[in-house]
This record gives structure tokens, C-alpha cells and sequence, in this order.
């Protein structure tokens, strides 16, 4: 009878196994699990929507591009006569290829003459001499600050500071020490939300949210990838966006945590820019923007549109010089172009059509607008009175393109001239040269 019994509850905890297992292999991938997915530098997750709803995103990539091109949105790329000379006459090369890192390059952010770059769990400084090509990283080793557990995903400078935002749903600040004139170091200012922003916010009840069944935390905290950061107009300010579909503001000269909007989207948000004026705008894998703003008599951001356009996630955003003109890049392939009506509200006049896979990245630099993408190429693109043309594809690069930044080549006065700085899954940052006739 023993005997019976033991094979009995035997077979019965073997069948609880079995469904048990089967469970957990045909459930929906643990944010944990996107997590480690996303942190290995070949992994095709990190700069694609990264929808917790999209549970087939890691196995049905090929489905994922074919996406349509937004077909009920009319194209703005065209050649018209006045600019076929310019198409003819746009020069551009790559000056060199700046290689030191292990893993994708995930931001850049060029500051007068130097170049900060955020890869896995470093950040590295290249120095320019006056944004010519001349690009010094013989001492390179002397300028990587190793950042911890987190990898990098956004970086902004703030005179002597650095911010940096990590996947460990970290933001830190450094400080940038210039005596040396051979070499800057860094020294870790703080960790946000800090120490006495987490103690004073536990000490009252509601400020403490919900994050998991049993777990939770104080509202400063983001708990998921800090995708990225930027700073207002006036650099009081830094506003940080997370895959937990949270906005937070942070004050700069203090570090503290002002406000915090929850449920921003209904997805992962990926992309933040912000206006002259203001607006926020912020990019999510719920195919959506939604712009926010505060009111002179308001203490909160409100939202005050959604602009919905896009078939897929969106990856990046970027705003004309004057603001008055918004690019959307996102999975289906295409970036949409958005102009402030008479009433100040932005309204879809077309997209830009030419890349075969996800739009990654977006860069703006007066006239010019550049795009980068999985398909391993960046765009060069100019546009007036709503027509748009691409002057350049630029090739080389081995990898999905995920980071651009780009600056005015003050030392070439017969062109437009301009350098660009990419960045790569193929661990490589290049540096191009692009001149165009001025108009």
C-alpha cells in the first residue's frame, strides 16, 4: 500500500511539473528575461519597439520589416529640377573609424571638441582639435570611465557634468574634471533618485506605487531601462524616459526628483525631445507621441495631444532648429513628418521613404536631417515648402546603425559643411564629412 501510494503521488507531482514547465514555455517573455536578451550586444531587441506585447519579436524578425510603409501617408521625398544640382555636387567620406569598444555603440554626444560615446558598461571621451577630423584616442584608456551594472543608453552633458542613463533604471551624474589638459577625469557625483530623495519620499505612504504584486517603491524610482534623457531649454532641467512608461523631471542643481507621470503610454517609451517652447514630446513602442506641456499656473505636466500616425514602434524623435518641425523614425520603416499648424499644433504632412528596415535614429543639424537605420545605412535629407529630397546614402558601416550625432564644420566656408559622428551594433563609431552646395 505504501509502495502504491508513493508511485501515486509520484506520478501526480510529475504531471504539476509538466504543466508547470509548459507554462513557463509558452508564456510571454519576463521583463527579466527581455532584459538579459537585450543586454548582449548582438541582440536585435534593444533598438526594435521593445513591446512587452510583442511577444514573437525575438523569433519573427523578417515579419517585423516587412511592415508597410505607411501607405496612407503621401511621400514628401522628391527630385524636382532645382535640386538635381545639388544631388550632383553633395560630397561626402568617411574621415576614419574610431574603434575601442567591445559592445554596440548606444549613444554619442559631441560637446565642443569632444566626443562622448556610451557602449555596454563604459563611456569613452574622444577629443577633436577644433570638430576637425584630427581625433586623438592614442590615450584612450585614460578617458573610459566604467559605469557598473547597468549599460548605457543615453548621454547628456551639462557643463562640468555627465549624465548618464543606464538599464539598470539608473540615471548617474559625473563630474568632468578639465585641469588636465592631456585628459579629463571623471568622478561619480550621484546616483538618481538619490539617497535623501528615496528617504524622504518613503517616509509618507503615498509616495509609495505599486510595481509588482507585492513589491513597492517610491515614486522617484524608475523600475525598467531608462531609454533615454534630455535636458529643457533653459538646462534647469532633465527629463528621463523609461520602458516602465514613466516621465520623470529631475531638477540639475540638486539632483532632486520633481514630478512624475505615470502611465505616459501604454507601452515602453524609447525617445524624448523637448521644444523651445516647452512641449515634450515622447516617442513609445505603443506606436504613439504624445506631446506634454505646463501651464504658467500648473505645478504638473499635462498632455495636450497624441499624434498617432506610425504602423509600429517608435524609436526616435528629433526637432527642427526652431522647433517648429517634429521627425518621427519608427519600425515600419519610415519617419513622419509633423508642422506646427497657425495654432501651434503639430499635424502630419508626409513621410520620408527609402530605408528597407527599422528607423533607429535621428539627428538634426540646420537644414539637414539624418536617419539612421537597421538596414545598416545613414540618410542625408533636405527639405523645403513640404518637398524633401535624399542627397546622400552613406555606407560602411557592418551593422544596424543606433546613434547619430552631427555638428556644423565651421572650417569649410565655400559649403554646407558639416561632420557626422555614427555609431553602430558593429562596435564602431565613424566619422563623415558631408558638404552641400549652399542654396
Amino acid at each position: 500500500m505504501c509502495t502504491f501510494l508513493w508511485k501515486h503521488l509520484i506520478f501526480l507531482y510529475s504531471v504539476f511539473f509538466y504543466i508547470f514547465s509548459a507554462s513557463l514555455c509558452f508564456s510571454p517573455l519576463s521583463q527579466a528575461s527581455k532584459r538579459i536578451m537585450s543586454d548582449h550586444h548582438a541582440s536585435y531587441s534593444d533598438y526594435d519597439s521593445q513591446s512587452r506585447s510583442d511577444e514573437h519579436l525575438q523569433t519573427n524578425l523578417p515579419a517585423l520589416y516587412s511592415q508597410p510603409s505607411l501607405p496612407s501617408l503621401p511621400s514628401l521625398t522628391s527630385n524636382p529640377d532645382h535640386y538635381q544640382e545639388i544631388l550632383s555636387t553633395t560630397h561626402h567620406h568617411c574621415l576614419t573609424t574610431l574603434k575601442g569598444h567591445t559592445s554596440y555603440i548606444s549613444s554619442l554626444n559631441l560637446v565642443g571638441k569632444f566626443l562622448y560615446s556610451g557602449s555596454g558598461k563604459e563611456i569613452r571621451l574622444w577629443k577633436g582639435n577644433s570638430l576637425d577630423s584630427e581625433i586623438d584616442h592614442e590615450n584612450l584608456s585614460n578617458n573610459v570611465v566604467v559605469v557598473g551594472k547597468g549599460a548605457v543608453k543615453s548621454l547628456v552633458v551639462l557643463e562640468d557634468k555627465l549624465f548618464s542613463a543606464h538599464q539598470d533604471h539608473k540615471i548617474r551624474v559625473w563630474k568632468i574634471n578639465n585641469q588636465e589638459s592631456d585628459k579629463q577625469k571623471y568622478t561619480r557625483l550621484a546616483t538618481l533618485p538619490t539617497l535623501g530623495d528615496r528617504a524622504f519620499k518613503s517616509l509618507l505612504p503615498k509616495n509609495q506605487v505599486q510595481i509588482r504584486r507585492h513589491k513597492t517603491c517610491t515614486w522617484v524610482h524608475h523600475v525598467d531601462t531608462v531609454s533615454a534623457i534630455a535636458l529643457s531649454s533653459d538646462e534647469s532641467l532633465l527629463y528621463s524616459v523609461s520602458w516602465d512608461r514613466t516621465i520623470k523631471i529631475w531638477r540639475t542643481n540638486n539632483f532632486k526628483c520633481l514630478e512624475s507621470v505615470a502611465n505616459a503610454h501604454d507601452d515602453a517609451i524609447n525617445a524624448v525631445a523637448l521644444s523651445n517652447d516647452d512641449s515634450v514630446y515622447t516617442g513609445s513602442a505603443d506606436k504613439n507621441i504624445k506631446v506634454w506641456r505646463k501651464s504658467s499656473k500648473e505645478s504638473k505636466h499635462s498632455l495636450v495631444a497624441t499624434l498617432e500616425k506610425h504602423n509600429s514602434g517608435i524609436n526616435a524623435l528629433a526637432l527642427s532648429t526652431d522647433g517648429s518641425v517634429l521627425y518621427s523614425g519608427a519600425c515600419d520603416r519610415s519617419i513622419v513628418v509633423w508642422e506646427k499648424d497657425g495654432g501651434g499644433n503639430m499635424v502630419v504632412v508626409g513621410a520620408l521613404r527609402g530605408h528597407s528596415q527599422s528607423i533607429l535614429c535621428l539627428a538634426v543639424v540646420s537644414d539637414l536631417l539624418f536617419s539612421g537605420s537597421a538596414d545598416k545605412t545613414i540618410r542625408i535629407w533636405r527639405g523645403a515648402d513640404k518637398s524633401y529630397s535624399c542627397l546622400a546614402v552613406l555606407e560602411g558601416h557592418r551593422g544596424p546603425v543606433k546613434c547619430l550625432t552631427a555638428t556644423i564644420d565651421h572650417d569649410n566656408t565655400t559649403d554646407a559643411s558639416y561632420l557626422l559622428y555614427s555609431g553602430s551594433l558593429d562596435c564602431d563609431i565613424r566619422v563623415w564629412q558631408i558638404n552641400v552646395p549652399l542654396l
